[in-house]
């Protein structure tokens, strides 16, 4: 079986807008599925410039999948481990959830495996 690894990540600069909507952090941080392939992540890291606790979601069709809270000027190692699988034709996304005034930049690291 031919498995390929990939990243979603970067460092991105981010202005909250609320902790009552998700909205995307950046377009790069976005992956399709493809069809008959299976994904599963690995791991999430991210970091946090800002002075407020923001959460990284992770998004499956653009409904939350997982919660990552990253504290003030902090980090976060999830070692997820083939949680579950995800389909093909699945999108995967990562939205930010931060208090209006919030702002920053992130770091955001998500390793995943197709096959």
């Amino acid at each position: 079986m031919i498995t390929k690894n990939l990243f979603l990540q970067g460092i991105y600069p981010f202005q909250g807008v609320g902790m009552e909507k998700p909205v995307p952090i950046h377009s790069e941080l976005s992956h399709y599925v493809p069809d008959g392939v299976i994904n599963q992540t690995l791991y999430f890291r991210g970091g946090n410039s800002g002075s407020e606790l923001v959460t990284v979601v992770l998004m499956r069709n653009g409904v939350p999948m997982r919660y990552f809270p990253i504290g003030a000027k902090g980090d976060v190692h999830v070692p997820l481990r083939v949680v579950e699988d995800i389909e093909g034709g699945t999108v995967i996304e990562l939205y930010l959830v931060a208090p209006e005034a919030a702002s920053g930049h992130l770091v955001i690291d998500l390793g995943m495996v197709e096959h």
